[in-house]
C-alpha cells in the first residue's frame, strides 16, 4: 500500500519578498550563476535559486524552457559552463550522478531507464547503496553478503507491494506498461533511501487510470519526510499537490512562488499562454527590451 499521503501543503518556506531566487527558510538544494549554453543558444542562465527542504517543489514552464538541461546539471547529467550548487551544504558541484545518488540526491527521467531484460525485483535490487556484492573480491565469497542481499531483497519486495508492482516482480521490465514503468522507477529510487527525490515529467505518456496512483505516491514521499522536485505541464498536477513553484522561460527563473500565487502571475501566463501577443517572451526574461507593435492606422 502507498504511504499515508499528508495533503497539508507546506507555507512559510521563504525569507522574505517572493520574487525569482527568493531564499528559503530551510533550503536543501542552492545554485548559483549557473548558464549552459549549445552553440549560440544559452539553454540555462539561472542566477539563483533555492528549492525548500521537506516541500513538493514543481519546476514548470513551456517546451525549451531549459527544465530538463537544469536538472541534468544539478543531478551531474551534465556540465555546466559556469556556477556552484550545494545539497544539504555541502558543494556538489561537478560531482558525477553516481555519487550524488550516494550523497541522497536521486533523479527519475521523464524516458524511463529501466533495464528491460532483467525482471521488476532485479531491476529493484540494483537501486540499493553499498551492496557487498558488488566488490570484484567478495563477489566470489557469498557467504560475506547473501545476507545482505536477502535484506535487499525483502525491502525491494515491500516497496513493490507499496506500488502496486509486487505481481510483477518477476516479469521482464520490458513487458511493464508506460505508467507502470514510472512507478517501477519511482520505487527504485526509494532503494537508495534518498533525501531529494527529483522527477522529470513523471505524468509524460502515462494512462489517465494510473495518474491518481502516482500522485498519490508523490505526496507519500513527502510525508515520508523527503523533499521532491519535478517538473511538469500538467497545471492541474502542479496545484494540486505542489508546495511551492518555480516557472522557467529562455532558461531563466521568471517567477516563483506559492501555486495558487504562481498560476495568477502574468510572466506565468506570458509563458504558457502569450496573453501579450506584441510582446516577445525575451521581454519578460529580461533579454530583450519591449518592443510593441504598431497600431494600424483605420482606413
Amino acid at each position: 500500500m502507498p504511504a499515508d499521503t499528508n495533503t497539508t501543503r507546506s507555507t512559510g518556506l521563504h525569507v522574505g519578498e517572493i520574487q525569482p531566487g527568493v531564499a528559503k527558510v530551510d533550503p536543501i538544494l542552492v545554485a548559483d550563476n549557473i548558464t549552459r549554453s549549445f552553440g549560440g543558444l544559452k539553454a540555462v542562465d539561472v542566477d539563483h535559486v533555492e528549492i525548500p527542504r521537506h516541500a513538493i517543489t514543481a519546476l514548470i514552464g513551456p517546451n525549451g524552457a531549459g527544465k530538463t538541461t537544469f536538472f541534468n546539471l544539478l543531478t551531474g547529467f551534465d556540465k555546466p559552463d559556469t556556477g556552484t550548487w550545494s545539497f544539504d551544504g555541502k558543494a556538489i558541484s561537478g560531482v558525477p550522478a553516481f555519487k550524488t545518488s550516494r550523497m541522497g540526491q536521486v533523479r527519475t527521467f521523464q524516458l524511463t531507464k529501466a533495464l528491460a531484460m532483467l525482471s521488476v525485483l532485479e531491476n529493484m535490487k540494483l537501486g540499493a547503496k553499498a551492496q557487498k556484492g558488488e566488490n570484484f573480491f567478495t563477489a566470489m565469497l557469498p557467504w560475506l553478503w547473501r545476507k545482505q542481499d536477502d535484506e535487499i531483497e525483502q525491502k525491494a519486495l515491500k516497496l513493490l507491494e507499496r506500488f502496486k508492482l509486487d505481481t510483477k516482480q518477476d516479469d521482464f521490465a520490458a513487458s511493464l506498461s508506460g505508467g507502470q514503468r514510472k512507478l517501477l522507477e519511482m520505487a527504485r529510487a526509494l532503494m537508495s533511501d534518498p533525501t531529494l527525490v527529483m522527477l522529470d515529467e513523471p505524468m509524460a505518456g502515462v494512462n489517465p487510470a494510473l495518474t491518481q496512483s502516482l500522485l498519490d505516491h508523490i505526496l507519500g514521499l513527502k510525508a515520508d519526510g523527503m523533499t521532491v522536485l519535478f517538473v511538469e505541464h500538467d497545471m492541474h498536477m502542479v496545484r494540486h499537490i505542489s508546495d511551492w513553484v518555480i516557472v522557467m522561460a529562455e532558461g531563466r527563473i521568471v517567477a516563483e512562488g506559492p501555486p495558487d500565487d504562481v498560476m495568477k502571475n502574468s510572466a506565468v501566463i506570458d509563458a504558457y499562454l502569450g496573453s501579450h501577443m506584441d510582446t516577445d517572451l525575451g521581454v519578460v526574461t529580461g533579454r530583450i527590451e519591449t518592443v510593441t507593435a504598431p497600431k494600424r492606422e483605420k482606413k
